[in-house]
């Protein structure tokens, strides 16, 4: 018995364009690895490396090449099982992205190819997952329509991205949001994706704290770890890291990060910080720090996204959203029988699976 490891790709469209503080984004490739053996027809286990534009390590002009040399070196050795320590002598932590979808398929071939990694109340179908809402960045009546819709779609926490329109606009779109709706029936969090400078951060979350926000996700660029303390220092809107987190693969760098900076709160995104494993580190440290987390995609195809949900059931969230609510952005999305329901994501075992070719 030897396991067999190749690839397959799809560029995912967008139903709109994605925009970033890096830009807009009509389209995101995303890498299907399929495990298989001759030893078992019928059997696939499947995995997603799908990097991201401006953000993953491991968007790169050679990841094709590098998932080549991948596939080609796993198939020499003759791998009848791959674990951990093998993952680590395969990919280096530099390909994040390419780490998670060995992973992740792996984990799918070693429970039979179903598209169950796990088993929890998520995976078999008994229980939601809360979501937040999430409202891309776009001009004001681009949000507003958004907002509306997901407010009547009976979200009880929405995640705004900000910094990419005139922040008084912004500001106006939040007051618009909870003149809907008040802090005991709404949960507000704001993504500034480090639009802000040091320098005007502070007066910027002053004004933000008007709305009772939940959190403001990183706030400034990465990489200010003296200036990003300061604030978490005095910031009246908790401060979670997010962009902090990607490249700080070091398990002694990363203590050091959160014993300097101490937020409020880390937002894990398994394709950014290097798989399922890699997160799972992250998490103790969130735990031996007394720090909260959530976690999530980072538009992946639904094939990443069930992945990550079903690791996130894992996890004892509570009744904190994670962010798993990206599985509707792309009209050629490969289709699975996920679904959000008044502000959930369910997951149906028995339902269909589409397999990326």
């Amino acid at each position: 018995m030897a396991l067999h490891l190749h690839y397959s790709h799809r560029a995912l469209r967008f139903n709109f364009p994605a925009r970033t503080s890096r830009g807009a984004l009509t389209e995101h490739v995303a890498w299907y690895l399929h495990l298989t053996d001759a030893a078992r027809p019928g059997q696939l286990g499947l995995g997603e490396a799908a990097p991201l534009a401006g953000l993953s390590p491991d968007f790169r002009p050679d990841v094709e090449d590098r998932l080549r040399q991948l596939c080609h070196t796993f198939n020499a050795a003759g791998f009848s099982s791959v674990d951990e320590p093998k993952i680590n002598q395969l990919l280096e932590p530099e390909w994040p992205a390419l780490r998670f979808g060995l992973e992740t398929a792996l984990l799918d071939w070693q429970h039979g190819g179903r598209r169950q990694l796990f088993d929890n109340s998520f995976s078999r179908g008994e229980g939601g997952i809360p979501i937040n809402g999430l409202v891309w960045m776009g001009d004001a009546d681009f949000m507003r329509a958004q907002i509306r819709k997901k407010l009547t779609e009976g979200y009880g926490c929405l995640k705004l991205k900000i910094g990419g329109i005139d922040f008084a606009a912004e500001l106006e779109l939040l007051r618009l949001i909870r003149h809907e709706a008040g802090p005991a029936e709404l949960t507000l969090r704001v993504d500034a994706n480090g639009a802000f400078s040091p320098a005007e951060a502070p007066s910027k979350l002053d004004q933000l704290a008007a709305f009772d926000l939940h959190s403001i996700e990183q706030p400034i660029r990465a990489g200010q770890w003296e200036a990003l303390a300061a604030l978490c220092r005095s910031s009246p809107v908790p401060i979670a890291l997010d962009e902090e987190l990607i490249g700080v693969t070091d398990p002694a760098r990363q203590r050091h990060l959160l014993q300097v900076v101490q937020p409020a709160y880390l937002v894990l995104k398994p394709t950014l910080v290097g798989g399922l494993a890699a997160t799972s580190q992250w998490l103790a440290l969130a735990q031996e720090h007394g720090l909260g987390w959530w976690i999530t995609s980072a538009l992946e195809s639904n094939v990443g996204l069930n992945a990550i949900s079903q690791f996130t059931a894992q996890q004892n969230t509570g009744a904190m959203p994670q962010g798993l609510g990206t599985g509707q952005l792309y009209h050629n999305n490969v289709t699975a029988p996920l679904r959000i329901e008044a502000g959930l994501l369910w997951y149906a075992p028995r339902g269909a699976w589409e397999l990326p070719t």
